[in-house]
């Protein structure tokens, strides 16, 4: 790639089963790509891929990766019990998805992980999870409304931190719809934003070499703001033009 061009940033496909006279398909939620190219970089559809070959050339030539949300994980991959209020993600989908967590910590590839996406990056690295808010923390404020996608709550940022330099001290509304949340922080990370009852809402790096923020609420959102796209245009920027080098195994 030549200096100067934009980032190649990969994007994880959703995927929907075979249904009836539907076939299966994948896709992704315009949000965002389109944020993706507001901010500077050229998104690129990763779909679920079974070879972790086929997904090792495809990074080689990218300079960061976009996370998506979606429905929830498997806890029983994780060594936990199912909870009753989980929708599941495709298995395909999943089991991509891990894969290509494993692969994004493993050679430290820039990643901007969101939703489900920032869920994953914590408990790759260690960390664990709240399966549903309105049991595990009963007062907890609402985060998720199941008749309307544009349910927004406050936000509180840390000191120093990524959001801060994004958002500054004022307040902040940002859009929420999740269920699941952050129980304990993944080591190697650091909480750099919270809504008012305490669920966490982003956390960031604090490894070496490497840059890898996960948000809770959805900045991608067509109801979320013009502040809300700082934080693609903060990643854009951070990954610059040049693709990913892997680290040589011998």
């Amino acid at each position: 790639m030549q200096f100067g061009k934009k980032p190649l940033i990969g994007l994880n496909a959703d995927f929907a089963e075979a249904k009836g006279d539907q076939e299966a398909f994948s896709f992704v939620w315009a949000g965002y790509y389109e944020s993706i190219l507001r901010a500077g970089g050229i998104p690129v559809i990763l779909p679920p891929m079974e070879s972790e070959e086929d997904l090792r050339q495809i990074l080689e030539g990218l300079s960061g990766v976009v996370l998506t949300g979606g429905k929830d994980l498997d806890a029983r991959r994780d060594g936990y019990v199912l909870h009753s209020t989980v929708r599941p993600m495709a298995v395909r989908r999943e089991n991509f998805d891990r894969m290509l967590m494993r692969v994004i910590a493993e050679e430290k590839i820039p990643l901007l992980a969101i939703g489900s996406g920032m869920q994953l990056l914590n408990v790759t690295m260690g960390g664990s999870l709240y399966f549903h808010i309105p049991i595990d923390i009963p007062r907890a404020m609402p985060h998720f409304d199941p008749h309307t996608n544009v349910h927004r709550h406050t936000l509180e940022v840390m000191p120093g931190t990524l959001m801060e330099k994004i958002y500054g001290d004022s307040e902040i509304r940002v859009n929420s719809k999740h269920h699941m949340a952050i129980r304990e922080v993944a080591p190697g990370f650091s909480v750099s934003a919270i809504s008012p009852d305490g669920v966490i809402e982003a956390i960031e790096s604090v490894i070496d070499d490497w840059f890898a923020v996960g948000t809770q609420f959805h900045p991608e959102s067509a109801y979320a703001t013009a502040l809300d796209l700082r934080i693609f245009e903060e990643f854009v920027e951070a990954v610059g033009g040049v693709p990913f080098e892997f680290s040589l195994v011998a």
